[in-house]
């Protein structure tokens, strides 16, 4: 089979199953791990497919470089990563959106993953301190929130710049009551 065949494969297999392992499309095609990454390259590349954490899924069903939420461009600084239980990755543009993202679909995440604001350290957002509305303008979400993987760090943050601290559930009812339903990430 030539490689615009197993692509065109891929992707059939893909619109009905939604993702893929890299080993079970191997073993379904006959050929080795190192030929799949190589078929599937093309496609995430253009967009077609989406990288998770073991195979592929498909792309349409998320911004490519936005955030699953707020569809903000997402720098990597204060975003937020939900590990699925289908192994795909949604990104959020902050911490703000990545709660309030985790809250709709809770039930389907597995791990959700933010980074230490001073550190810059990769951090599970569920043992994060979470700083809303300090005054100090990230130019992003409203709320503000800010994510710190060290308690101390965060009051000592806090003390500095204002605002409430928050453990993860904490932080998750203080946006949704802030945003009282509003689509947008500015009440």
């Amino acid at each position: 089979m030539l490689p615009i065949e197993r692509r065109q494969q891929i992707l059939t297999w893909l619109e009905e199953e939604e993702t893929l392992k890299v080993s079970d499309i191997s073993e379904r095609l006959g050929v080795s791990e190192m030929t799949v990454y190589r078929d599937i390259k093309p496609l995430v590349d253009e967009g077609r497919v989406q990288k998770t954490s073991n195979g592929i899924a498909s792309s349409h069903e998320l911004p490519l470089n936005g955030c699953s939420l707020c569809m903000k461009s997402i720098g990597t600084r204060h975003s937020v990563q939900l590990v699925k239980t289908s192994h795909r990755v949604e990104q959020t543009c902050c911490p703000h959106c990545g709660l309030l993202r985790f809250n709709d679909i809770r039930d389907e995440v597995v791990q959700i993953l933010c980074r230490d604001f001073l550190t810059d350290a990769t951090i599970s957002a569920k043992t994060a301190t979470f700083l809303i509305g300090a005054e100090l303008n990230l130019n992003c979400c409203q709320p503000q929130v800010i994510a710190f993987g060290s308690l101390m760090h965060a009051e000592k943050f806090q003390t500095g710049f204002g605002g409430t601290l928050h453990t993860f559930e904490e932080a998750i009812h203080a946006i949704s009551d802030t945003m009282q339903g509003h689509d947008c990430c500015h009440p």
